[in-house]
């Protein structure tokens, strides 16, 4: 029981860190810097691409390209 929450706190921290370094990098180098698009680094964020890991950077993006429209 214990090694199994262990686990799921170290892979959700993973995915996190991975995510807010690819919002990081996603900001930085392909989106040009006057672009609206930019997903910001907060709480949010963190949870979202902590929870659902690539797909939820991809929602976070999708969202702020939906509310361009």
């Amino acid at each position: 029981m214990e090694n199994k929450i262990t686990t799921a706190v170290i892979n959700f921290f993973i995915r996190a860190i991975i995510g807010m370094a690819l919002i990081f990098f996603i900001n930085q180098y392909v989106l040009p810097s006057d672009s609206s698009i930019n997903v910001g680094l907060n709480a949010v964020s963190f949870l979202t691409s902590g929870t659902l890991g690539i797909p939820g950077v991809c929602l976070l993006y999708g969202i702020m390209c939906y509310r361009i429209l």
